[in-house]
């Protein structure tokens, strides 16, 4: 039984039947054949219909933000905010795959020598519950578009979003069993893998979950996507525009209540601007108003989960036992709900949670540095390498910087650092593999095919 549990109130919102072993077996099959006639089409008839995926997003825009609210405690706002970006994804791909896919000539000793690009097949999404729409379309935009099928194994505390968002597929006119939502617990993952009819998994989630992914697949020898943790180092130069950079920082760090892979996580601070860094980041960060996301002014809802809200609170306290002061918030809400305050901790060391691991939620590290040199040598000392930005008003030093030093997929000079259609987008080190968004993206799951005619 898959079970919807609203995080402000705690009351549960609806139950959801697993589908029996039989019925995933069955349906698995019915998606090879969809795939199979799928691949055929034009590319034009594929983008006919992700357009129309794009209309229904738009048209019912509110009704998709309520249900994240609802499910997962995500603001309003940035519910729809949401929801605008999935349209975005959708038309991008509708504009330029075909375009991104057509042949490439490369001139050799043969006749005639070329690279197709030809769908890979079904591939198994497993999705997280922190942007339960945009995660998904990022990957099912572009893998459509390539002529594949979707098998979609989402979040447990997200069912809603994963059967509207099935919906929105069928709806538009696309093939039956093409895009599928299987409501399962995690424990099934290992036997969509294993059936033959899935030929690829992409997994954005934790890094314990990506391991277990990856070791699954890789004994299928079936290739696997991962998009997992991150600690995204903030580089703030003693040169940084301070008002910019706080702003910057404070909305990348409270970004869906916090619970953002690439949400500025470490505020590596050079010595000469920390006090006043501090001082304002306190400040912006206490403004922010917390309550029912339901409420248009909320900016920070609860966490996703209590047992979440829990973790991220051991953290903080581990933190503070090992050294750090806290600076603003870092008590639990007596009123109920999962809700966790915007949190300001100071003086962060290595060994301390804060400083090693991922705080999932509205928690800023600041990790005092003398320089540029270490802060640099800071921002690399992690398992991690999703993404990294660098703040200040020399924009050469800022791009040397990003470009040449800092150990990550995503390097953001001045701005924080986001997922963009038109940017190729992952990680490197325990942040995952293989990128999402852009051509690599659409590439990730192609048979990238050699012909060669003499």
């Amino acid at each position: 039984m898959i079970t919807a549990m609203n995080p402000t109130t705690g009351e549960t919102l609806e139950k959801y039947e697993e589908p029996s072993p039989d019925e995933i077996m069955q349906r698995l099959e019915k998606a090879h054949q969809a795939f199979r006639a799928w691949r055929q089409t034009r590319f034009s008839e594929r983008a006919e219909l992700m357009r129309k995926v794009s209309r229904a997003l738009t048209e019912n825009q509110s009704e998709y933000a309520r249900t994240m609210a609802l499910e997962m405690g995500k603001p309003i706002a940035a519910g729809r905010a949401e929801i605008e970006k999935c349209v975005w994804v959708c038309d991008y791909y509708a504009e330029h795959a075909e375009k991104m896919l057509q042949p490439e000539i490369i001139k050799t000793d043969a006749r005639k020598s070329f690279v197709t690009f030809n769908p890979l097949g079904v591939i198994l999404a497993i999705m997280p519950w922190n942007y339960p729409f945009w995660q998904v379309f990022r990957h099912a935009a572009p893998g459509l578009m390539a002529g594949n099928g979707v098998i979609l194994k989402h979040a447990s505390n997200v069912p809603g979003c994963a059967v509207a968002i099935e919906d929105i597929f069928k709806k538009a006119g696309f093939p039956e069993y093409l895009f599928q939502n299987f409501l399962i617990s995690s424990k099934r993952v290992d036997d969509l893998i294993e059936h033959p009819t899935i030929t690829a998994a992409t997994l954005t989630g934790s890094t314990t979950a990506g391991r277990a992914v990856a070791e699954k697949a890789g004994k299928m020898l079936k290739k696997t996507l991962l998009e997992l943790g991150g600690s995204d180092p903030y580089l703030i130069l003693e040169d940084a525009d301070l008002d910019k950079t706080v702003e910057a920082c404070v909305t990348s760090r409270l970004l869906n209540s916090g619970q953002s892979c690439i949400s500025a996580k470490r505020f590596v601070v050079v010595e000469a601007v920390r006090r006043q860094f501090e001082q304002m980041l306190v400040d912006q960060m206490q403004a922010k108003r917390m309550g029912d996301p339901l409420d248009e002014a909320v900016e920070i809802g609860p966490q996703a989960r209590f047992d979440l809200r829990d973790d991220l609170h051991q953290q903080v306290i581990n933190s503070i036992t090992q050294g750090a002061v806290c600076l603003l918030g870092g008590e639990i809400p007596e009123d109920p709900g999962a809700f966790y305050p915007a949190t300001v901790l100071g003086n962060v060391g290595k060994g301390m949670p804060a400083y090693e691991e991922e705080i999932f939620g509205p928690v800023a590290a600041v990790i005092p540095v003398k320089n540029e040199k270490e802060a640099i040598q800071v921002a690399n000392d992690s398992s991690f390498g999703l993404g990294a930005a660098v703040f200040t008003r020399d924009t050469e030093r800022g791009e040397r910087i990003a470009a040449n030093h800092l150990e990550a997929g995503n390097c953001f000079v001045n701005a924080f650092v986001k997922s963009d259609p038109r940017l190729p987008f992952g990680g490197i080190k325990e942040s995952g593999y293989g990128r999402e968004l852009s051509h690599y993206g659409l590439k990730e799951f192609v048979n990238i095919k050699t012909v060669y005619i003499q």
